[in-house]
């Protein structure tokens, strides 16, 4: 049996993104649910901030996990990157629905719920390629296979040495002349 440790594979670019459809979707559609109940007693800005810190950290490790197939946490780095991508999704949901406002003074719930996802649908392909390539990215060349590694002992090879055979110096001879 083959002890030797094996490198997990990463997913594909169309594995990765269904996976990211899933857990960031599957988060993001409960975060449009919770942004207008929490926005019922604060302003709309604040609770949408709340839920997208909470849903941040939740995909961040959903993503190291699943998603991106480290199998493991997320980093400090990881957080911090997914948190500044997050920030523009953030502007970007915000802006969306102070549009909507300033064009509709008061939209209904569906209404916000549509322009809200339709915003977050959009700003989270752009999360997933800036997570992808740059936050969770594992080198320049993400391969699919699995390479395996293991561990030898170093290998000895006779090598062959030229010695030099000392012959004794001939005498020399002095002339006087």
């Amino acid at each position: 049996m083959d002890n030797a440790p094996r490198t997990q594979a990463a997913p594909g670019p169309l594995a990765s993104f269904a996976r990211f459809v899933v857990f960031g979707g599957g988060v993001g559609l409960l975060s449009g649910l919770a942004v207008p109940m929490l926005a019922a007693s604060m302003p709309w800005a604040v609770a949408n901030a709340l839920i997208t810190v909470a849903s941040t950290l939740l995909c961040t490790e959903l993503h190291a996990r699943f998603t991106f197939g480290s199998g493991r946490r997320a980093g400090w780095r990881q957080h911090w990157q997914s948190a500044g991508s997050a920030t523009a999704a953030y502007a970007v949901t915000c802006a969306a629905i102070f549009i909507l406002h300033l064009v509709q003074s008061s939209p209904g719930m569906l209404t916000e719920q549509i322009v809200y996802l339709g915003a977050s649908g959009l700003a989270g392909i752009g999360r997933f390629v800036v997570l992808r390539l740059f936050v969770f990215a594992t080198g320049g060349n993400r391969s699919t296979e699995t390479v395996p590694v293991s561990v030898q002992a170093p290998v000895q090879v006779p090598v062959p040495v030229r010695t030099k055979t000392l012959r004794p110096a001939r005498p020399m001879v002095l002339s006087a002349a």
